[in-house]
Order: C-alpha cells, then structure tokens, then sequence
C-alpha cells in the first residue's frame, strides 16, 4: 500500500494530491472488491451518495463504475491509450496548420501575444480546477463504492 504524507493546506489542492486521493482510493476498492462480478446488476440509485455523482452515460450498476473507476486510474497512471492520443494529435495538428496559415496571413502584434497568454493561462486555471474537482468527485465513488461493496457482503465491520 502506498504511504502518504500528511499535506499542508497548501498542498491540499495539489494537482498532484488530488490524483493520488483517486488512485489511492481506487486501490483501496480494488483490494476491498475481491468479486467484482457481484456488482452487476447491483443499481446504484440506492446508494444516495452514488447517485448524486451518476453521469447521464453511465450504464447505472455498480460494476460499470467499478470498471470505469479502474479504467480512470489506468489512464492516469499509464496515459490515455494510444488510440485516443493519436486522434488527438491528428486534430491538433490540423489545428496548428490552420492556426499557422490564419497567423501567416495577418502580422502578430506583441498586444495580441500578451491577450494569447493570458488566456491561456485562464484556459489553464479553467482546466485545472476541473479536472480537480472531477477527481474528487471520482474519490468519491470509489469511496462510496467499496463501502457498498462491503454493505452488500457483510464485510460492514472490517477495515474501518
């Protein structure tokens, strides 16, 4: 099991922090779900915390979030599959073409290099905040998910 170091309150909003909660997490109800297939067909509307994070594409039993959790943390921990990555980088590099041909066209003024920045930077806080709060929120299923996991095999008492 992973040790972790107790964080500062500066630290509590760590990038970094936040994605060791959810790996963390996701180990816990990795080794806590030793029958995964138990939690098919187990709906997730009678766990109100659960259901409160439910997504509208989720399947709704506790096993597609159970697979769904893990396939989270292997991204994080591996990267996106190389599918997806090589989508993305066909994409922005039409992007790149299309943005180096606009910039060919018309002359760049230091004013607009500063206005790009910024944004960026915005666009990088925007990002960031979210993808915290969608990992706290992931630490949250996983969390909920092994305590219902244990409700539904009587392990109630144990590791806690």
């Amino acid at each position: 099991m992973m040790m972790q170091l107790p964080e500062s309150p500066n630290q509590k909003n760590n990038l970094f922090n936040a994605m060791n909660r959810f790996i963390g997490a996701v180990n816990n109800m990795d080794q806590t779900v030793m029958v995964p297939s138990l939690l098919r067909d187990v709906p997730v509307d009678e766990d109100s915390e659960m259901s409160s994070l439910k997504s509208d594409v989720d399947e709704g039993d506790m096993y597609s979030y159970y697979q769904l959790l893990k396939s989270i943390r292997r991204d994080i921990e591996w990267g996106v599959r190389c599918a997806a990555a090589d989508e993305r980088r066909k994409e922005s590099m039409m992007i790149t073409r299309t943005n180096s041909s606009a910039s060919t066209s018309s002359a760049a003024s230091s004013e607009d290099d500063e206005e790009e920045d910024e944004d960026l930077e915005k666009q990088f806080q925007y990002h960031l905040t979210g993808l915290q709060g969608v990992l706290s929120k992931l630490t949250q299923q996983a969390n909920c998910l092994t305590k219902r996991y244990k409700k539904e095999v009587g392990m109630g008492g144990w590791g806690q």
